[in-house]
C-alpha cells in the first residue's frame, strides 16, 4: 500500500511539472548530449533533427492543408545541390548558401503549387510524384550541373574563421536550426495562416466561401513545405559530405511520407515522433536492408489499423488515461 501511494505521488509530480521546467531539462540534455555520447549516436541524433525538419514541412502541406505530396525528395535534393553548388563552384559563404538552399526549394515549391491548384486526391499525388521523378532524372543526366552519378563532394560549413568540421559542431547546427524552425511552425499553425490551412484541408469549397484565398494559401503551403525540405537537404549534404542523385529517389519520398503517417497527421509533435522512429528503424534493421520497404509498409499498416492518429494520438490517449486513472 505504501509503495502504491509513493507511485501515485511520483506520477502526480511528473504530470504536474511546469512546462518551462520540462523545456529547460530538454535543452540541458540536448546541449550536453554530444559531449557525453559516442560519435555514432551523435550522428544518428543529427540525422534525426534533419528528418524532423522534412517531416514538419511535409506535415504542413499534407497534414494541415490536405495536399498529398510524394515528391518531397525532389525539394530535399534542390536544397542539397543549391548549397553544395554555391559553395563549391561559386564560392558563396556557408550562411548565404544555407539560406538560399531553403529559398530555392521554396521557389520550386511555389512553381509546383501553381499548376496543381485544381488537382486533388490521386491526381495531385501523381503530379507531385512526377515532380520528384523529374528532379531525380535531371540531376542524374545533367552531369555538368550535378556531377551525375559521380556525385558532388560538399565542404564542411564554416562561419567566418570557424569551420564546423566536428560531429558536435554539425549536431549543434542541425539541432539549433530544427529547434528554431519547429518553434516557427508551431506558432504558424496556431495563427490565421494555420487556421486557413486546416479550413482548406477540411473543405476547400467552404474555405473559399469563408474568404480564404485558395491560390495564396495552397501555394504558400507548398512553398513553406519546400523551404523546410531545402534547409534539411543542405544540412544533410554537410553532414554526409557527399551527395548524388540516388539519394533522392521515390523511395526517399515514401520514407518521408511514412514519417508523418506513423507519427500523426496534422500535428507538430507527431512529425517529431514519426521522424525519430523512422530514423531509428534502419539502424536497428541494418542487416535487413533489402526488407526495409516491407518493414515501412508493415509499420504504416499496423499504425493505421491500431491508431489512425499515429503515435502522437496514442500518447494523448495514454496521457488522458493517466490523468483520469483510476476513474
Amino acid at each position: 500500500m505504501e509503495l502504491r501511494e509513493r507511485y501515485e505521488e511520483d506520477l502526480a509530480l511528473v504530470l504536474g511539472l511546469p512546462a518551462w521546467l520540462g523545456l529547460l531539462v530538454a535543452l540541458a540534455v540536448l546541449v550536453l548530449f554530444p559531449l557525453l555520447a559516442p560519435r555514432y549516436l551523435v550522428y544518428i541524433v543529427t540525422l534525426m533533427a534533419i528528418h524532423i525538419l522534412v517531416a514538419i514541412g511535409l506535415n504542413l502541406l499534407t497534414g494541415y492543408t490536405g495536399q498529398i505530396s510524394l515528391g518531397h525528395a525532389g525539394f530535399v535534393a534542390i536544397g542539397a545541390y543549391t548549397a553544395g553548388l554555391l559553395m563549391v563552384r561559386v564560392g558563396v559563404p556557408f550562411p548565404f548558401a544555407f539560406l538560399l538552399s531553403g529559398f530555392s526549394a521554396a521557389f520550386f515549391g511555389f512553381l509546383l503549387g501553381l499548376p496543381v491548384l485544381r488537382l486533388t486526391g490521386p491526381y495531385l499525388t501523381i503530379a507531385t510524384l512526377g515532380f520528384g521523378i523529374a528532379v531525380h532524372q535531371v540531376l542524374t543526366n545533367w552531369e555538368g550541373l550535378s556531377g551525375g552519378r559521380m556525385g558532388l563532394f560538399i565542404p564542411k560549413p564554416s562561419i567566418g574563421p570557424w569551420t564546423l568540421a566536428s560531429e558536435a559542431a554539425l549536431y549543434y547546427l542541425a539541432v539549433g536550426t530544427t529547434g528554431v524552425l519547429t518553434w516557427i511552425a508551431y506558432n504558424l499553425v496556431r495563427s490565421h495562416i494555420g487556421r486557413a490551412f486546416v479550413a482548406i484541408r477540411d473543405s476547400d469549397v467552404a474555405a473559399e466561401v469563408m474568404g480564404v484565398n485558395l491560390m495564396v494559401y495552397k501555394t504558400l503551403a507548398f512553398g513553406l513545405s519546400a523551404f523546410y525540405a531545402g534547409v534539411a537537404g543542405a544540412l544533410q549534404g554537410h553532414l554526409l559530405g557527399y551527395i548524388e542523385p540516388q539519394m533522392f529517389t521515390l523511395f526517399e519520398s515514401i520514407y518521408y511520407f511514412s514519417m508523418i503517417v506513423v507519427g500523426g497527421l496534422g500535428t507538430i509533435p507527431g512529425s517529431i515522433l514519426g521522424a525519430v522512429l523512422m530514423t531509428i528503424l534502419p539502424q536497428v534493421l541494418s542487416g535487413l536492408r533489402e526488407w526495409l520497404p516491407i518493414v515501412y509498409g508493415g509499420t504504416i499498416i499496423f499504425i493505421m489499423a491500431v491508431e489512425p492518429w499515429g503515435l502522437y494520438g496514442r500518447w494523448l490517449r495514454i496521457k488522458w488515461w493517466l490523468k483520469t486513472w483510476p476513474f
